[in-house]
This record gives C-alpha cells, structure tokens and sequence, in this order.
C-alpha cells in the first residue's frame, strides 16, 4: 500500500491507538491500533508473539499484537472495546503464525497465573515435557469469551520453520514479520 503507514512501538501491554488519516500515530507506544478510515494501514511486529486482525462490517478494523504479558493485560479485549467504540457490532478475527507450545517453555509460577486468568486450556507441556504455553490457544480462548468468530488461523510456528518466519525466543533473531490491516476505498 502506498499510504503512510501506522506502526508501534510495542511494550507488550495493552494499550490500544484510534488511527485517524493514513500514518497518524506511527511511532506512539502501543501494542494495537483501530481505524475506520480507508487506506490507513496499521501494523504490529512479531517474532514469536500472536498477531491478531479483526474487522467488521461496519467498516472497522484492528490489528493487536498479543504476547502472553498482553494477554494477560487484556490487549484483546481493549481492541474489541475500541473497535466497539468505533461502530464495530460483530467483529472477526484473524490470527497469524505464532510460537505453538511445543516449542514455547514458559515459567510455572507465570503459567498458573495467566491459567487463573484465561483458562486451563492454555496450559500445555513442550516436545521435551516442559511446562508450556499454548499461545495460539489462549487467543483463541479470549475470543471464545468474548464471542469473537476466529474466522482464520494463517498457522505456522515461529521456533519451527525458520526458513518461513523470525523468532526471537528459538534464534534470537532482531527480524520482525508484520500483520497489516488497512480498509479499501469504497
């Protein structure tokens, strides 16, 4: 796309933008944006965490990007509220290529945390019997929650295939993949 661009410098939290004309707020500390105006593309980067595009027939989108502290945080949920403010009335998501638990070990003490939180479903165990995360299940559990259709899962593990995606966590790599939502002219 050949308008400016909105992208974040993401914290892993859960604050969200309101995008307003093409490039409006690049740079801001977010971890999500949303807009109704068209050709306004908005991105968030990932190397092992989930990123998510919602939009809505009210001419709505989203992009979030959800790591296990945004989750926990709520980034999800204060994109849908945002979206909601915005006109959106029955959003879908879209989850992109994520870290999946085989390959995601996470700490105990954090894992009982966020499963208080979001579910024991989330709760899995790596290729090698470690306590893990399953990443792409806990997006999936939040949207369950809150009644949000997941209408497609591009799939893909980041750890995995490093010849398809970056990861931080298995490679230690600086790369980024980028998740874009913009809105066609009318």
């Amino acid at each position: 796309m050949d308008a400016p661009w909105t992208w974040f410098h993401q914290r892993h939290g859960a604050d969200v933008v309101t995008v307003r004309r093409p490039g409006d707020r690049a740079g801001t500390e977010a971890d999500a944006g949303c807009t109704t105006v068209p050709r306004s593309p908005i991105a968030v980067q990932v190397a092992d965490c989930a990123p998510v595009a919602f939009a809505d027939r009210a001419g709505v989108v989203g992009v979030a990007h959800a790591g296990w502290r945004g989750l926990a945080a709520g980034v999800l949920e204060r994109t849908l509220d945002t979206m909601a403010a915005l006109g959106a009335a029955a959003p879908v998501a879209v989850l992109g290529p994520c870290i999946r638990p085989d390959r995601y070990e996470f700490g105990q003490e954090d894992l009982d945390a966020l499963t208080g939180r979001l579910g024991e479903e989330i709760r899995a165990v790596t290729a090698t019997g470690a306590p893990a995360l399953d990443l792409p299940g806990a997006v999936r559990a939040v949207l369950s929650r809150l009644g949000v259709e997941l209408s497609a899962e591009i799939g893909g593990c980041t750890a995995a295939e490093a010849d398809r995606y970056w990861s931080h966590r298995a490679r230690g790599e600086r790369e980024r993949q980028a998740m874009v939502v913009w809105i066609d002219e009318p």
